[in-house]
């Protein structure tokens, strides 16, 4: 691992599940990786714009005005740093049955025709594979089975997000009935946190 690019999408501080297993996360890794360069990007505390009438075309389009301009400098940037790491840490907090909309607006400026996607008669086509992504999911309730699966919007969401870019090894690590009391909590940190470590004892994916 040359460079990982850590996400926190939580728009809470204190207490965070989500932000307390990233830094987990972070942490193993570096163990492992002492020399790896961390990239920081907090989308919680630092939002990324959501694209609006005036920024659209900077990502979507020609950037003409100033506002599309300045939207099309910070796409480069987020594409910059997504296509420089090899391994990527998201902080994922279940927000009403999906991700954050600061996530969200992240995912709106990092998938750009030409940069980290191409569309030709066979169809789309990702172009950032050979990554690896650790995504961080806390939850209030239990999704990853059972009845409440069926509106699970998150990960199934964030799995297709990336694929469509080309990252196809994500693992998803779940802390789940959060919400359920501070017994159910512990269990579902002491949960992730064991899964955690497994995950950074593995071998980092070949470059594509």
């Amino acid at each position: 691992m040359k460079t990982l690019l850590v996400i926190n999408s939580s728009a809470a501080r204190e207490g965070s599940v989500s932000r307390i297993l990233v830094e987990e996360a972070v942490s193993r890794l570096q163990e492992s990786h002492p020399f790896a360069k961390v990239v920081r990007r907090d989308l919680g505390a630092n939002p990324v714009p959501h694209l609006a009438v005036d920024t659209l075309a900077g990502v979507r389009g020609v950037p003409t005005t100033a506002a599309e301009q300045r939207a099309r400098v910070l796409s480069d940037q987020l594409i910059a740093e997504l296509r420089d790491a090899d391994t990527i840490v998201i902080g994922a907090p279940m927000y009403n049955f999906g991700v954050t909309t600061g996530l969200r607006a992240w995912f709106d400026h990092v998938l750009r025709a030409g940069e980290t996607f191409s569309y030709s008669e066979a169809g789309p086509k990702g172009l950032l594979g050979g990554k690896r992504v650790i995504v961080i999911e806390s939850r209030g309730g239990l999704y990853s089975e059972g009845p409440a699966s069926a509106i699970d919007f998150q990960e199934p969401y964030l799995r297709h997000l990336l694929g469509f870019i080309g990252i196809t090894d994500v693992t998803f690590v779940h802390a789940e009935k959060i919400g359920y009391g501070p017994d159910a909590r512990a269990a579902a940190l002491a949960g992730a946190k064991a899964r955690i470590a497994e995950l950074a004892g593995e071998p980092l994916p070949r470059a594509a």
